[in-house]
């Protein structure tokens, strides 16, 4: 893996110089477009084409998952599944390194990096039923990629795990504010318990997933649905890329749930007791995004963009959605699957 540099001397001119080491030549002009986790920039080329390039936060990823994310990308693109996928490096300079078979991860000047060609596109409109089953039927096709061996290296959605170290890293890292932690510890372990329940309960197959799949990313291009960006792919159950998707009451998210599969069973099948799991992974998600805020504080992004983060405000208002959660969970658990 690469060193932990960070990203303080990821210079434009570094940028510039890491195409060039794998024979992609900018004009000068960059835009740095918007990320958090890793730093991405649209760089335009002298030949007259545009491509982005992805500089990886160092230490979050192995070379060995990286460039396992990008081979399912490339195998969602032979498939046909509408995908943006790496595109193939080749050394131009002595000091770079490429990874993967093909090769699609490069280091240099110790900054690991992926480069992609542009493509534009905006959120998709959930609102509207047609749209709603043509990503139905994208996931679906995915999903029947995705179905066909395991990830090796990539991480596995493991909820007792996931949960306890989300957990840890916030209380061991004096993250909670002292007069909360009684209150948001303890709504926290009853949560995580029935989220552990929820998952033994239904026991669900798990697949090469997207990961990550809410309205953001997913990208409305040329009237059909594309994905640019596979950095959070897991192996997980079918419904984690899909219950992002719906939103609103109960009644709403059946109705929305119901039409993206209108969609996804004309790929893949589903199991419908993944139903039950929606309300274990929104709070799985809850508590992995604010320990992946913790993970993270020390870029000095983070607290620029997320002050509110830590605060007695912040605990208080997570104690509050966590007990939420343990009621809707419950009563996932009593009802039957919407």
């Amino acid at each position: 893996m690469a060193a932990a540099l960070g990203y303080a001397d990821l210079t434009p001119t570094q940028v510039l110089d890491a195409l060039d080491s794998v024979g992609l030549r900018g004009d000068g002009r960059i835009l740095q477009l918007n990320s958090y986790e890793n730093r991405v920039f649209q760089v335009m080329l002298e030949d007259g084409g545009a491509v982005v390039a992805k500089f990886y936060r160092p230490g979050r990823w192995s070379d060995a998952q990286i460039v396992e994310e990008h081979g399912f990308a490339l195998e969602l693109a032979e498939a046909e599944v509408p995908v943006v996928p790496p595109l193939l490096l080749r050394a131009g300079a002595p000091d770079v390194q490429l990874h993967g078979t093909p090769p699609t991860l490069a280091t240099c000047a110790g900054h690991r990096f992926m480069v992609a060609a542009r493509c534009a596109g905006r959120e998709p409109e959930l609102d509207d039923p047609d749209t709603l089953r043509q990503i139905g039927r994208f996931i679906g096709r995915l999903h029947a990629v995705g179905r066909r061996r395991p990830f090796a290296h990539r991480h596995h959605l493991q909820p007792r795990a996931d949960g306890a170290a989300a957990m840890a890293l916030l209380l061991d890292g004096g993250f909670v504010t002292d007069n909360e932690r009684p209150a948001w510890e303890a709504t926290c372990t009853q949560a995580l318990a029935l989220v552990a329940d929820a998952f033994d309960a239904v026991a669900p197959a798990t697949l090469r997933l997207h990961g990550d799949c809410h309205p953001g990313n997913v990208l409305w291009r040329d009237g059909h649905p594309h994905v640019v960006d596979l950095d959070d792919a897991m192996q997980g159950p079918a419904v984690q890329d899909l219950w992002m998707l719906v939103s609103g009451d109960r009644s709403a998210m059946a109705q929305q749930l119901n039409t993206l599969l209108d969609g996804y069973e004309q790929f893949s099948d589903f199991d419908d007791r993944e139903r039950r799991l929606i309300e274990p992974l929104r709070t799985l998600r809850m508590l992995r995004h604010s320990a992946w805020l913790a993970a993270r504080w020390s870029d000095p992004t983070f607290p620029l963009n997320f002050p509110f983060f830590g605060t007695a405000a912040y605990w208080s208002q997570q104690t509050t959605q966590l007990r939420e959660q343990l009621e809707a969970m419950q009563d996932a658990a009593d009802a039957a699957p919407f």
